[in-house]
């Protein structure tokens, strides 16, 4: 395999001589470098690697190690041969902090792999034990490296998402896709979680509505936390998160989404009355989704919440292409939520 090259540097560029793949196309090898700083797509490489070779040999041995609190002697005690020779997965933690001695006996390891044992290193990053991840990527051991990149773009998060759904093979709608990725941002062993409930719990096409009826009110991402300031009419506070979800690369269209979403829930309590319990039934919501709408929408006339829900339409067209300033559209939209759809039209 003709040598590549990884990541930018000032200086001399490392040789990688091994294949690097992605944590979905994880594969036995006799050393797997599991790298980077996505800890949840690394903890679901291990595990996918794990049911792998389970699967190959249920007999698998499965042994942990700390390489920062790495012992003498305990690699090449693990990757013995057993009585029985079962296969054997030795799966290391926390090597960016490794000790010299694991370092020393990992690069001696290295040089003539056991047979029938399948040795991970997991590194989150740093300069520590970079010896031995050069090493691994020179091809010594006949390794294979799995790089766990933190998805930090909306892009890559909806990817991912719609990644766990193919998986399952579930139908989801693009809307659907949008608002998970808005409400599940800031954590996406969270996005996970709600993407695996959905896959378990809901219908067979899981749309927007879908997404409503589980998450709608979550507000822990910045989308979210506009709407609120928006809704709760604090508007300086509300166009000063716009700007700054749209500067730290937000997409415009899960911003309109999370209003959507939260504009239409105080729609539906809206001049209701009644114990939310028994809302909550009659509206297809949670309890808590009533009492928080009905929290929201006090204040809020028929007129003025409906001229925010046209304007929303406006601006959902907006971002899509219909209008040439995406910004102002957002700006405007927050404006009118703030101030009740006094302003705006």
């Amino acid at each position: 395999m003709a040598a590549r090259t990884t990541g930018k540097t000032t200086a001399k560029k490392t040789s990688v001589a091994i294949d690097q793949v992605a944590w979905h196309a994880v594969r036995p090898a006799p050393v797997v470098l599991v790298s980077g700083p996505e800890q949840f797509l690394a903890d679901r490489a291990v595990r996918q690697l794990r049911d792998q070779l389970v699967a190959e040999d249920p007999s698998l041995e499965v042994h942990d190690l700390e390489a920062d609190h790495y012992q003498p002697g305990e690699l090449i005690t693990l990757a013995s041969p057993s009585l029985f020779a079962e296969p054997r997965l030795l799966r290391v933690v926390s090597v960016e902090k490794c000790t010299d001695a694991f370092l020393t006996e990992t690069l001696r390891y290295l040089e003539a792999p056991a047979d029938d044992t399948y040795l991970v290193l997991r590194h989150g990053g740093g300069v520590r034990g970079k010896k031995l991840l050069d090493t691994v990527r020179a091809g010594v051991g006949g390794g294979v490296e799995v790089v766990c990149t933190e998805l930090k773009k909306d892009t890559e998060k909806h990817e991912f998402a719609a990644g766990e759904f193919s998986a399952a093979r579930r139908r989801v709608t693009g809307g659907a896709l949008r608002a998970l990725v808005t409400a599940f941002s800031d954590d996406l062993a969270e996005l996970a979680s709600a993407c695996q409930q959905l896959i378990s719990d809901a219908a067979d096409e899981i749309t927007e509505a879908t997404v409503e009826k589980y998450y709608a009110g979550r507000v822990e991402t910045n989308a979210f936390k506009v709407a609120d300031a928006a809704i709760a009419g604090r508007q300086g506070e509300a166009l000063v998160l716009l700007r700054h979800a749209l500067s730290s690369g937000a997409d415009p269209v899960p911003v309109v989404a999370a209003f959507a979403m939260k504009i239409r829930t105080m729609a539906k309590v809206q001049g209701v009355y009644g114990p939310s319990g028994q809302l909550a039934s009659r509206l297809g919501m949670a309890p808590w989704q009533v009492e928080r709408a009905q929290r929201d929408v006090r204040g809020w006339s028929e007129d003025g919440l409906g001229r925010c829900i046209e304007l929303l339409a406006e601006t959902d067209a907006a971002v899509k292409g219909a209008q040439r300033d995406a910004i102002y559209a957002l700006e405007r939209m927050v404006t009118t939520v703030a101030t009740r759809g006094a302003v705006g039209r």
